[in-house]
């Protein structure tokens, strides 16, 4: 007898040796059962394909990808396209699935069952590499009919590979074509940089950093030639100095000899005056005492002019003779002199203007130099930015030609779509296992309430425990020779003072 739940090892004994037959019948009852059940449910076959990742055939260094989207990532985005309804829908129509259901059910919930059945199920890296990227894909499709599942799964495989392709194709002419664009504007943004700086350059042309050098020199070859035109200058000026007071001699001397053959006029008298006026203001100031004499002469001589009335013949009093070769050759050199003079003077007049030229444009060097600065860093951004737009385009122009020429990371099918043999589900074994196994619980459990509702008593200590009484004498079995004691019904059963 059980008493709260406690029962011992002598209980279970007792009810498994006289009730093992339940186990035994349950056992085999549900695992048959089992059995039928799995011949006689609808049967899935499941086809599967391995999609390896394949890596670039030309190594990453020398053309990188321009698609650096995670493959985890891409699959999933892959997934969600292939198996939305406007890509499972045409696949229902060429297999012509759930042919007799389609009166029943609407399109959409045909499309969940497709999708249901279609499980994509990425490869895990092999233990110990340190490569965590996504390695492959494996792509079931369950469905009711063998070839059906196989023509599924192919042609869900033929979406993978051919979305992965037409992605990385696509993606990496967006992204030329968006490089070409930049570049297009870097190149613009070049070529206004190029022309600020030329336009610089030629503005600023002689205050240029680079030819600070050259002005210096200049200047100084300048400085030389100013100082030989001053010399030349002052050696000019004394030069037509001494020739005009060599003219002024030779003139005294040749109107002293004429006035002994013919005494002077008073025009020649006046007139001489007058040139030795002209050659003593040269040399002297108006203050010069020989300047004041002559002036005086001068007006002296003007005033007898005037009060002599002038009936002689006009050509009276000019000169007959004329001058000597000597005073022709000094007047000669005096004009040469004077041309001398003014030439040299125009000439030192452009060399000061060179000069201070030159001096404006060495001063304005720093600052010069400061802007072409700042115009030389822009025009370098632009071009190291238009080089590196540059680089960029044409690696992305080589990605897209791997793309184009399927060279670049492609799916590969390592294993075709299989036909299956046998159905994934249903599975015999598995279902004749889970019936004896069900079985074999449910015979325990019965044992189980059985020994739980025994309320017989076969020990002299539950006799005790439970009647409160002690035992005086206990009837032994008897039993007859081939016959058990539960066969005959007679057990030892013990005596108590109450009976």
């Amino acid at each position: 007898m059980v008493r709260n739940g406690e029962f011992g090892f002598a209980d279970i004994w007792r009810v498994v040796r006289k009730h093992w037959w339940i186990v035994v019948v349950s056992t085999v009852g549900c695992g048959s059962l089992g059995l039928l059940a799995a011949t006689q449910l609808p049967k899935k076959y499941t086809s599967q394909t391995l999609v390896l990742v394949a890596k670039p055939t030309v190594p990453i260094d020398i053309v990188k990808p321009v698609v650096t989207e995670d493959l985890n990532q891409r699959l999933v985005s892959m997934k969600q396209q292939i198996l939305s309804r406007t890509r499972l829908e045409p696949i229902i129509e060429k297999f012509g699935l759930y042919h007799e259901d389609r009166d029943k059910i609407h399109m959409e919930d045909l499309v969940e069952r497709l999708r249901k059945a279609i499980d994509i199920s990425p490869l895990e890296p092999m233990p110990g590499t340190q490569d965590r990227s996504l390695a492959g894909f494996y792509v079931n499709v369950i469905f009711n009919n063998p070839q059906t599942a196989q023509q599924i799964c192919n042609e869900i495989t033929s979406m993978f590979m051919e979305q992965n392709a037409r992605a990385l194709e696509q993606q990496a002419a967006r992204t030329t074509s968006f490089l070409s664009q930049q570049l297009d504007e870097a190149k613009a943004k070049l070529d206004q940089q190029d022309a600020k700086l030329a336009q610089f350059k030629r503005e600023k042309m002689g205050s240029l950093p680079e030819e600070e050098q050259a002005n210096l020199s200049l200047l100084t070859t300048l400085n030389s030639q100013l100082e030989a035109n001053t010399q030349a200058l002052s050696r000019a000026q004394q030069d037509k100095a001494f020739n005009e007071s060599l003219l002024g001699q030779q003139e005294a001397n040749w109107k002293a000899s004429r006035a002994e053959k013919n005494p002077e006029t008073i025009e020649d008298q006046l007139r001489v005056l007058q040139d030795q006026l002209t050659a003593l203001e040269s040399r002297y100031t108006a203050e010069h005492p020989d300047v004041i004499k002559t002036k005086n002469q001068i007006k002296e001589l003007k005033k007898r002019m005037a009060e002599t009335p002038n009936n002689d013949n006009p050509a009276a009093g000019t000169r007959v003779a004329a001058e000597t070769p000597q005073m022709q050759q000094l007047r000669a050199k005096l004009r040469q002199d004077e041309i001398n003079i003014a030439d040299l003077t125009k000439r030192q007049a452009q060399i000061q203007d060179q000069t201070r030229i030159l001096e404006g444009r060495i001063q304005a060097i720093p600052g010069v130099e400061q802007q072409l600065k700042e115009l030389t860093r822009s025009y370098q951004s632009a071009l190291d930015f238009y080089n590196e737009l540059s680089k960029k385009r044409e690696n992305s122009a080589m990605a897209t030609d791997l793309a184009h020429q399927q060279e670049g990371e492609q799916f590969r099918v390592l294993d075709p779509p299989s036909l299956p043999m046998k159905p994934s589900f249903p599975k015999n074994l598995y279902f004749a296992g889970g019936g004896l196994g069900a079985g074999f619980a449910l015979g325990l459990a019965i044992l189980y309430v059985l020994m739980a509702m025994d309320q017989t008593l076969h020990t002299e200590r539950e006799i005790e425990l439970h009647l409160k009484l002690p035992v005086l004498a206990s009837v032994p079995v008897l039993q007859i020779a081939g016959v058990s004691a539960e066969t005959t019904g007679v057990i030892n059963r013990p005596v108590s003072a109450k009976n």
